[in-house]
């Protein structure tokens, strides 16, 4: 009986590919001539599912960067960040891709994504990802 509920709730989940990055927007970074600034941002409440048995991943998505000519929109972040709710990806996957996309909309000089998932079977999982501008 277990493995037809496990075999529902992964076919249930989205695939990653539903994942749209327009929904990303990029602000000017106003001082981008006088200085570089870090910019933190935490979502400690991040959700996906589990590719193999389609039960929920949860976290904290933490996006360390350096702007070159932008900055995220806060909300724009959000949303993108909520639709993962509902898709099954594993957790190196969730790290490499966020990182991907925000590069691409960003361009920054460089970022780290972290992603700290919280304890499955009595086992932590952290994954972090990093691009650097010219490397």
């Amino acid at each position: 009986m277990t493995e037809s509920y496990e075999k529902a709730a992964v076919e249930a989940s989205k695939s990653p590919d539903t994942i749209e990055t327009n929904v990303l927007e990029a602000m000017d970074y106003a001082y981008q001539s006088k200085r570089d600034i870090a910019i933190t941002i935490k979502q400690p409440e991040y959700t996906s599912v589990c590719p193999m048995t389609g039960l929920p991943d949860m976290g904290c998505i933490t996006i360390e960067y350096v702007p070159a000519r932008t900055i995220i929109e806060l909300k724009s972040l959000k949303y993108y960040l909520l639709q993962y709710r509902n898709v099954g990806i594993f957790y190196e996957n969730i790290v490499n891709r966020i990182l991907d996309d925000l590069v691409s909309v960003l361009m920054p000089k460089k970022m780290t994504v972290i992603g700290d998932f919280t304890a499955r079977g009595g086992i932590t999982t952290m994954v972090t990802a990093s691009y650097e501008d010219g490397v």
